[in-house]
């Protein structure tokens, strides 16, 4: 890797530790209620709905009001797509979405997930981008902050009969937290030159002579809370890498600051809310050795020539083909390592914004965002699933170490026992058991294959990789795959609802099992979980538990594409 792509790691670590110290201080006053001004600015709202923001809630209830929420949210951008040709803002006279793809964009966009099988500056009006999309891309990443906070008040809780009330934490994370971040990065985004507007598409000669017609939106203000709420799902088709969407390198270092930006912060609130700071730096570790592993190993093997080019028997001129590594697919004004660092970054977390076409990767290089899909998305993973599901490992490592030394696990003062390990096997396994299982339908049915672009391994790795970041709501893909049909649509968005609700819904019972009990006090024989040692346990139980189930599907995917492009005995 070279000195510039180091450099571009170490000050983006930098800037972000930088911004996610205050950050954290805020989402922890706002989403406690501990700011008086706020606190008398909500009053007419809880009057309004007829909620007690003092009133707390069981786990069940918790829950129920976040599915039903949801379900309701999927039916009303279903609806809106279904009617956008007869309702305002639709300057490009756009039609109704077809029923398949309006299903599957419902749930992407609910679950956090912002799949996007079509283009959206061709098919979707402005009012279903703004009323619709953007207003999901609020609320999901609201209900991911709210899982973790109810799952922090677990932990932090003694003999607690609730786990907080679910109205109001979604109502604080869009008010007080999504809303004014989202504000102030779209203006310096419109700062950067990315495009705001309500106008209609605008048809250009080019120099050609030919006719052309160049979509325009309000795309500044979609793209913030698209990357603030890590969802993903761009304006354009094109994604980040789209000049209107991402036009500079400082509108891209702004982007992947904001995807990691309140996860990052979310790991220093969970130290404050359990009264021990070494408690979040200590997972915040975790995170950080898992996200720089990928995104070193992105970027160094992107900066290689493809190993495709030897197996073509044009390995003798790679280094002339291509001198500075693998340039396919990427934005020459962001170069390799901005590329990999952001394929790193988006999937990392749960975020699915991308600045380069990943099936364009090398072999290797390609698989490293499938991986880190593939985690569980935990280092440092989406706006609040990141850090609940990192603590779902985190109860796996104390339990595991209890096991070896013949002691009762504890966690935070909390005893692990048979009931949480059962909750945290169901949140665990239920994303590979959608991933490895909706792979197998597609390699098995005719429908499935049929929008493969790729034949071989490559091929397979589409289709995995598109189960991949369906069951784990990230929303990228390796663009190979043409999905938009009603089988995939169908497929992808049941990955979807069940990866995004299938892990909740047990996180939130392991919430109200842990607030229940009683908080031991730290004795000499408990296993301190803020150390090197704990740090060293917990990265192995993510790569141990997270990714093994994952490795005969990596085998017939990425690894046998590398091993097809290198000829038998190396180089010739």
């Amino acid at each position: 890797m070279t000195s510039a792509a180091w450099m571009l790691l170490l000050v983006y670590l930098g800037l972000l530790l930088a911004v996610a110290l205050p950050l954290a201080r805020w989402i922890d006053a706002v989403m406690d209620g501990r700011v008086a001004p706020l606190r008398r600015a909500e009053a007419p709202l809880w009057r309004l709905l007829g909620t007690d923001p003092a009133a707390t809630m069981d786990w069940r209830g918790y829950a129920l009001g976040l599915l039903l929420f949801n379900g309701l949210g999927v039916l009303a951008l279903y609806a809106l797509q279904r009617l956008q040709g007869g309702l305002p803002l639709n300057p490009a006279g756009l039609g109704a979405v077809a029923p398949d793809s309006a299903f599957d964009t419902a749930v992407s966009f609910v679950t956090n997930t912002d799949w996007q099988g079509y283009a959206g500056e061709t098919t979707m009006s402005h009012l279903t981008q703004m009323l619709g999309l953007a207003v999901q891309n609020f609320l999901s990443a609201a209900t991911g902050i709210a899982v973790a906070m109810a799952l922090m008040r677990g932990f932090a809780g003694h003999e607690a009969r609730g786990i907080g009330n679910v109205w109001v934490d979604l109502a604080r994370a869009t008010l007080w937290l999504l809303l004014p971040l989202s504000a102030v990065l779209a203006l310096a985004f419109v700062a950067c030159g990315v495009v705001q507007t309500l106008a209609g598409p605008l048809d250009l000669v080019t120099l050609e002579g030919a006719r052309q017609s160049v979509a325009l939106g309000p795309v500044a203000s979609q793209l913030a809370i698209k990357l603030l709420g890590t969802n993903g799902g761009g304006f354009f088709n094109a994604n980040s890498a789209h000049p209107f969407e991402n036009p500079t390198a400082t509108s891209n270092l702004l982007q992947m600051l904001a995807i990691l930006a309140i996860p990052t912060a979310l790991c220093f609130v969970f130290g404050r809310q359990v009264r021990d700071a070494r408690q979040g730096w200590a997972v915040l570790a975790a995170m950080t050795l898992l996200f720089v592993a990928g995104a070193v190993a992105a970027m160094a093997l992107e900066q290689q020539a493809n190993p495709a080019l030897a197996g073509l028997g044009l390995d003798s001129a790679a280094s002339a083909l291509q001198p500075g590594g693998n340039m396919e697919g990427k934005e020459a004004r962001f170069g390799i390592a901005a590329s990999g660092l952001f394929a790193a970054i988006t999937t990392a977390a749960s975020c699915g914004a991308v600045n380069a076409m990943h099936d364009s990767f090398t072999a290797l290089g390609g698989a490293v965002p499938l991986v880190l899909i593939q985690l569980g998305e935990v280092a440092f993973g989406g706006v609040g699933s990141g850090l609940y599901g990192m603590l779902v490992f985190a109860v796996t490592a104390v339990f595991i170490a209890g096991l070896m030394v013949g002691r009762t696990p504890e966690y935070l003062g909390k005893k692990i026992g048979p009931p949480e390990m059962k909750l945290v096997a169901l949140a665990i396994l239920v994303t590979p058991l959608l991933v490895l299982g909706g792979t197998a339908a597609a390699v098995l049915a005719e429908d499935g294959r049929a929008g493969v672009l790729n034949p071989g391994a490559h091929g397979f790795s589409e289709l995995l990789y598109a189960l991949s970041s369906a069951a784990n709501n990230n929303g990228s893909a390796f663009a190979g795959l043409s999905a938009n049909t009603p089988f995939w649509n169908g497929l992808l968005g049941v990955a979807m609802w069940f990866g995004r609700f299938g892990v909740i819904v047990p996180v939130l019972a392991l919430a109200g099992a842990l607030a229940r009990g009683k908080r031991l006090a730290v004795t000499a024989g408990s296993l301190p979980t803020h150390g090197p040692l704990f740090v060293g346990l917990l990265v192995g139980i993510v790569l141990l538990v997270g990714l093994l189930n994952y490795v005969p599907a990596l085998a017939l995917g990425p690894v046998a594409e590398q091993l097809s492009a290198v000829p038998a005995g190396g180089a010739r």
